[in-house]
């Protein structure tokens, strides 16, 4: 007697099959890190923001960083989610983030790890107060500054610099609440020095400040060169080593000079300015997330050519600036595509097909033909 079918049994064994697919490049059961390879490039500055923070096969976290090493830029800047590698107090789970270093370790990349997001049990009781993962009060600023003595602790042999939150001068990021520099800057003191505990020679970057002309009293955020003035009169100078920014075109070409009254690729001259003015011309700045993007579908963006044009002037000044010490274009590829505007930052697709910039980009840093 024939037994009648159970679909739910198929279907849950396709997805399984599905699922280790994904995991796996088909061909490629198991992957290693390899030999150490090194980064050919024209230009030692250059750099990408990868997002394998969501990026759950090897075979692809391996393989964004290999694209990222053959395109020529030496330099990438990652998320490392607080609420990921230390669900509940004290219990850090720490495989992904391996995961992650290593491979960049062994395709010759220098990291910059990006610290935050809030885990549940550092946040308010929902019930109480409804808050977002970027919420963080000050209650919690000394659990903030464990996790980042843990972390860099951890991979003080392979990460140099970290960033200590990112954009705080934008509401959303600061929790939905308020921004607020002097808030911002006792959480940087409490992580300053416990960074420096874990690692003397680790380079602690305050700021990540998002390019945005946001007034006195705004729901949505500050003005990044008031908030960056608010940060020094906050006493920030003895606690950072080097000031994140972020510097984005949108529809403004490379060489439209600074203007505070305007957001463009250079207003990042702007903040350098602020740090003269407090005599703090010695520190760098390191751009952690900049570009253009080239979306059709958004008043904001650029053609591709255009978009080419201007990240290939802005990797050459960043070169021939001093006081910049790296440029990380946002965003080299997402584990899934968006289905909006949003895939017009990326470099690569989510199947790895390069876009027209990478190609562009790989032979004007490597001389590719």
């Amino acid at each position: 007697m024939l037994r009648p079918i159970r679909f739910d049994i198929v279907l849950r064994g396709l997805l399984i099959l599905i699922w280790l697919w994904a995991v796996e490049w088909p061909g490629s059961p198991l992957i290693t890190i390899g030999p150490p390879q090194h980064v050919d490039t024209l230009n030692p500055k250059a750099g990408v923001h990868t997002r394998l923070t969501d990026e759950a096969a090897p075979w692809k976290i391996q393989h964004t960083l290999q694209m990222v090493r053959e395109m020529g830029a030496p330099w990438i800047v990652e998320f490392f989610p607080w609420a990921y590698l230390e669900p509940d107090q004290g219990s850090f789970g720490w495989g992904h983030a391996d995961e992650v270093i290593n491979h960049a370790q062994a395709q010759g990349l220098t990291v910059i790890a990006r610290l935050g997001l809030v885990p549940a049990w550092a946040r308010p009781d929902p019930r109480e107060r409804e808050t977002t993962f970027n919420y963080l009060d000050a209650d919690h600023y000394a659990d903030f500054g464990d996790f980042v003595y843990a972390f860099v602790d951890r991979y003080k042999d392979r990460v140099h610099t970290i960033i200590i939150w990112n954009e705080p001068n934008l509401s959303f990021e600061w929790g939905l609440r308020p921004v607020d520099a002097a808030g911002y800057v006792d959480l940087l003191k409490i992580a300053y020095r416990r960074a420096k505990e874990a690692d003397p020679n680790v380079i602690v970057l305050a700021g990540a400040l998002a390019p945005t002309r946001e007034p006195l009293g705004s729901s949505a955020g500050l003005n990044d060169l008031i908030y960056l003035q608010q940060m020094y009169e906050a006493g920030a100078k003895d606690y950072f080593d080097g000031l994140a920014a972020h510097a984005y075109g949108l529809n403004a070409p490379m060489s439209d000079p600074p203007d505070q009254d305007q957001i463009n690729f250079r207003r990042v001259e702007l903040l350098r300015q602020i740090m003269i003015d407090h005599d703090d011309a010695a520190r760098q700045v390191y751009i952690t997330e900049a570009g253009w993007n080239d979306s059709p579908r958004w008043n904001k963006s650029v053609t591709p050519a255009q978009r080419i044009e201007y990240t290939l002037a802005a990797f050459d000044w960043a070169q021939r600036t001093d006081w910049v010490a790296m440029l990380a274009m946002w965003a080299f590829r997402y584990p899934q595509s968006t289905r909006s505007y949003q895939d017009n930052w990326t470099w690569v697709t989510e199947d790895f097909q390069p876009r027209p910039i990478y190609d562009e980009v790989q032979k004007a840093l490597t001389h590719a033909k």
